[in-house]
């Protein structure tokens, strides 16, 4: 089976010895806005910055910290998929400063010029903190138009009280209850891609209709097709297995301080991303999107981030400081096996074969019922 699977499949065993690193008989104490140092270059006071994000993928207070120590105001709007956020751009920049595509979002938007270069010589927290693994990457080898966030997985969030444990991704399509899965076409078709032994990237169009009547046959048991927010249903009830992001289904995980769920990346493998600040092409204040993308990589910051979303973290200086918390850093996504971690993969560009993908997931939700 041909796969797009992780460069640097060892980061995640590097992380291991972050745990020892990291243990201290002293309680963790997280970081707040009163620790920030950074500095807000001046000239920016009374402007405006347009944010276009993830829900759930921002700290608590860092907007409104960024707005204190620049004397500007932000105006955030969510997006819940990749495909939303490329449809939007094509459509015209309406005066976004600041998105955040994961990699194969990257890609398609810098090739279609709905990108501005970054000057990174105006980031100097991107030198400083990014270590080299994370720099590069096969979305944007130059680093013209990127500059890292936070990366992840996309597995199964399961309510352990209807069922013992998750291994695989049969245990979803063939479980007797209701089930929940990402209403955006590349994660779903790359799962059933890589069920059916093909490149979940694939773009032969007899593998693609194949991967559609695959997960047609699975998805009796779907009763929504979410938008970014399947840890809510999963937490309230209403489905007892869901395809989520880590970072959610941990936040609300730590939020519910239940007991009642866990996480688990299926043994068959699953998508990876990296998702990357960019500015889009007729952003109406660039100047500011750089001020902030620096802002963001500060270690005191990129921190609360991680440790507001459950995310894992890129930013080395925090790490080195000891200011993610030890519980994440403890979690199975930061301890998956370098042999579990080789099956993971990363979502490419797949070119005109975009359209196929996106017909096909237009009959699975019609014929699905969602």
């Amino acid at each position: 089976m041909k796969k797009t699977t992780f460069t640097f499949a060892a980061v995640l065993v590097l992380a291991l010895p972050l745990l020892a690193q990291n243990a201290n008989p002293t309680p963790f104490v997280a970081p707040t806005s009163a620790d920030i140092t950074w500095t807000c270059p001046p000239g920016f006071q009374g402007q405006q910055l347009n944010v276009y994000n993830w829900t759930t993928y921002i700290g608590n207070d860092t907007l409104a910290d960024f707005e204190r120590l620049c004397g500007v105001t932000v105006v955030y709007d969510n997006y819940d998929s990749n495909e939303s956020l490329i449809a939007r751009l094509r459509q015209g920049n309406p005066g976004y400063d600041v998105a955040f595509p994961t990699e194969y979002a990257v890609l398609i938007l810098a090739r279609e010029g709905l990108l501005q270069t970054i000057d990174m010589n105006k980031i100097p927290n991107y030198a400083t903190n990014i270590p080299k693994r994370w720099k590069g990457l096969f979305h944007d080898p130059n680093e013209q138009y990127s500059v890292p966030y936070l990366w992840g997985s996309a597995g199964i969030g399961y309510n352990v009280n209807k069922i013992a444990e998750v291994t695989s991704w049969n245990d979803l399509f063939n479980y007797n209850g209701p089930t929940a899965w990402f209403g955006d076409p590349r994660n779903m078709m790359s799962v059933g891609l890589l069920m059916l032994g093909h490149d979940p990237n694939s773009t032969n169009p007899d593998e693609i209709r194949a991967a559609r009547d695959y997960l047609l046959e699975k998805a009796a048991n779907v009763v929504s097709f979410h938008s970014d927010d399947g840890q809510a249903q999963l937490e309230a009830g209403n489905v007892d297995m869901v395809v989520e992001y880590d970072g959610d289904v941990y936040t609300m995980m730590a939020e519910c301080q239940c007991g009642d769920f866990d996480y688990a990346i299926p043994q068959e493998g699953a998508p990876l991303n990296v998702a990357a600040m960019v500015i889009p092409t007729g952003a109406q204040n660039p100047a500011l999107a750089h001020v902030f993308i620096d802002y963001i990589l500060d270690p005191v910051v990129g921190a609360m981030i991680v440790n507001d979303t459950s995310y894992p973290g890129l930013n080395q200086a925090a790490i080195d400081a000891g200011l993610i918390s030890p519980e994440l850093l403890a979690t199975s996504v930061y301890q998956l096996s370098e042999e579990a971690f080789a099956r993971m993969y990363f979502l490419q560009d797949v070119g005109e074969a975009e359209q196929l993908y996106n017909d096909a997931w237009d009959e699975i939700r019609i014929l699905a019922g969602q």
